[in-house]
């Protein structure tokens, strides 16, 4: 595995940036910024964005020099590429056209949203989880249309994200209350979204909850991705938690994965069950071991 740099050529801030990938590991990749003082903020899902200053000495201390092409053409070939359309900072109008379609007329709740999705301190609980979620409940009720109380309880189901599980959802639900009762959505719907919304802190719905237990598989779909998709969402979560020294996070995490391969069902819907839970338990096994 080697650590790759592009020339300083791309423009902003007043400056010129280039890329930093790995061809092999995401956690080399963390592991080579931290040690040369990157920022944790100058990660973008796949790769560092450095300034032209920093060029020379991150050669130095490793990072081998390559053409932009070259650099695009080892990050495809280590499966770690992830496409445009995926990154948080490309998503404003798919995220616009799905609000849209289930609350026409409240921008200023949709910019709010927004933000709230796009605040620096997220790596994994940011736009491109939410599109995520919002696209797993496509797949998931394929042949009916999703109701609005699931649709908008994923939209506030980390509106608010401090990384404090249980706090966090709590917190979400009261913003949900709050915001969506000045709508024109009938109480009994805000109500519901606010319910939802408290179940993806344990993603434990009663038998018979149909929309708990959507919302709830959907939340929980990225267990199922294939390798480089599951590795990208634990590097992010890493990030999420930077914060917390690597021994802590190791037992948090140990036992986050421990309740997760405790839950019975993993999944609650068939569908989810095909399409997600073998890779499911194989990923968090693995992750485990």
């Amino acid at each position: 595995m080697a650590i790759y740099i592009d020339p300083p050529l791309w423009p902003a801030h007043g400056t010129h940036f280039s890329h930093l990938v790995s061809d092999g590991s995401l956690a080399e990749l963390h592991a080579f910024a931290a040690a040369a003082g990157i920022p944790e903020r100058a990660f973008d899902g796949d790769h560092y964005d450095v300034a032209e200053r920093r060029f020379d000495d991150l050669v130095a201390a490793g990072a081998l020099p390559v053409e932009a092409r070259v650099l695009v053409r080892k990050l495809i070939a280590s499966g770690l590429r992830i496409p445009a359309r995926q990154r948080n900072k490309s998503l404003k109008v798919p995220l616009q056209d799905r609000w849209e379609a289930v609350m026409p007329g409240h921008d200023a709740l949709f910019l709010d949203l927004l933000d709230r999705w796009s605040e620096p301190h997220r790596h994994y609980h940011g736009r491109t989880h939410l599109l995520s979620i919002l696209e797993a409940l496509d797949l998931l009720n394929e042949l009916a249309a999703v109701p609005r109380t699931v649709l908008l309880a994923a939209w506030f189901h980390d509106a608010v994200y401090q990384g404090i599980p249980g706090q966090d959802e709590e917190e979400s639900a009261r913003l949900a209350l709050d915001r969506l009762r000045g709508t024109g959505l009938p109480a009994a719907e805000v109500e519901e979204v606010a319910r939802l919304v408290l179940l993806t802190s344990h993603h434990r719905p009663e038998a018979g909850d149909t929309d708990g237990a959507l919302l709830c598989d959907a939340d929980l779909s990225v267990l199922g991705g294939d390798p480089a998709e599951y590795a990208r969402y634990l590097a992010a979560v890493r990030l999420d938690y930077a914060h917390v020294p690597d021994a802590d996070f190791a037992a948090g995490r140990a036992a986050v994965v421990r309740r997760l391969l405790d839950l019975e069902p993993l999944f609650h819907g068939r569908r989810a069950r095909d399409l997600w839970l073998g890779a499911a338990h194989r990923n968090l096994h693995g992750e485990l071991a």
